[in-house]
Formats: C-alpha cells, structure tokens, sequence
C-alpha cells in the first residue's frame, strides 16, 4: 500500500467505549498461557481483548491493531527475540502514525533490558509474577480519557 492509501484510524473517542487492547505473541514462541491469562484479565475489568494468537510478525500485530482500533498492545515474549519483536512494533507503528496507542510488554525479560524497552518507548515491562491486577491499573491510568 502506498502512504495514501493506508487505512486511517477512527478518532473514537475513549470514553463512550471500553478500552480496547490487543494481546500478542510475535515470533517462534509458542507458549501463551501468561498471554491468555492476561485478555482474560482484562476482559473480567471490563475492557475489551482481542488476542491475535501465536507466532505472528510484527506486521501482523500492527495491522490487526489498526483493524481493531486498539487502545494498546499487550505483547508477550518469552523467547529471548524481545529487543528485536517490540523495536519493529514501535517502529510501525510511528510509521502508521499511530504514537498513542500504548505498549506494554510482559515475559520473560532480564532486569538489564527493562530500561532498554522503556527508553524505546514501551510504557511498561511486566516479569514472571507481575498482578493482573497492576496490568490492568496501569491500562486504565495510562489510557484513561482527557
């Protein structure tokens, strides 16, 4: 597709809809029972999940949160691939100029990349143990309606 012919995001607005989150795997993982645990989570508070299933590309990940028109993108990695998976994400999605739609990051990542993925602009990595429940606070403080 060419620049002009991409399909454009509505400007729903967030507070006459519940808040909209895509739930990811990229790559050769193929465990997503945290992945799971999570749009259940956040379907139990009210938002609404859309989880992509396994082993899809950063591409894929992007245009389905175009198609969905998501609030954010919960992506999960337990690979090792994370670095890689979520700079390609950021980088679509400015490319598709879609900068408010937030990212957040849950699986196993080493303590030594968390300031890496927060300076790529991720606005939180939850490890091994993190609360639904703080997933779902952090959702509604960041995303909550101006």
């Amino acid at each position: 597709m060419s620049a002009t012919s991409q399909p454009q995001r509505s400007p729903g607005s967030r507070a006459s809809r519940p808040l909209r989150v895509l739930v990811a795997k990229p790559g050769l993982d193929g465990h997503d029972r945290g992945a799971l645990v999570v749009a259940r989570a956040l379907r139990d508070a009210g938002m609404e999940a859309i989880y992509t299933g396994l082993r899809r590309t950063p591409e894929q990940i992007v245009e389905a949160a175009l198609q969905e028109d998501v609030d954010a993108i919960g992506v999960s990695v337990l690979s090792g691939a994370h670095g890689h998976l979520i700079g390609r994400i950021l980088e679509l999605l400015r490319e598709r100029e879609m900068d408010d739609v937030a990212v957040f990051v849950g699986g196993i990542i080493p303590d030594r990349d968390v300031p890496t993925l927060l300076e790529m602009g991720v606005v939180a990595v939850f490890q091994p143990g993190a609360s639904t429940t703080k997933i779902v606070e952090l959702l509604r403080e960041r995303l909550k309606p101006s």
